[in-house]
């Protein structure tokens, strides 16, 4: 079953900031790897399961795939898959996700 893909205002926002980084350097670079994330994304309409559980949390449909140095963080729900997040590697996941409110 496909399941509907929905950004949080926050991931969404994080997707805005890496292409707006991104872009100072390359406009050309920040379009191509915006684009990697949201096939990446897409791409858990049909395989929700196929990134692995984040190591941080206990819960089990919390789930990242990794996009460069990136973590796409997102939640498995019955009929959609959230995204949470767009974090870079070396940031520290729990502090994130305490001031976004992600649950557990």
């Amino acid at each position: 079953m496909a399941r509907k893909i929905i950004w949080t205002l926050e991931s969404a926002d994080d997707l805005e900031a890496i292409a707006t980084y991104i872009a100072r350097d390359s406009g050309f670079y920040a379009r191509s790897f915006i684009r990697e994330i949201r096939d990446a994304s897409l791409s858990l309409k049909e395989f929700p399961e196929r990134g692995r559980m984040v190591p941080e949390f206990s819960n089990t449909a919390v789930r990242e795939l990794f996009i460069k140095e990136y973590r796409l963080i997102y939640k498995i729900e019955e009929s959609r898959i959230v995204v949470l997040g767009i974090i870079h590697g070396k940031r520290d996941l729990k502090v994130l996700s305490e001031k976004d409110g992600w649950k557990n």
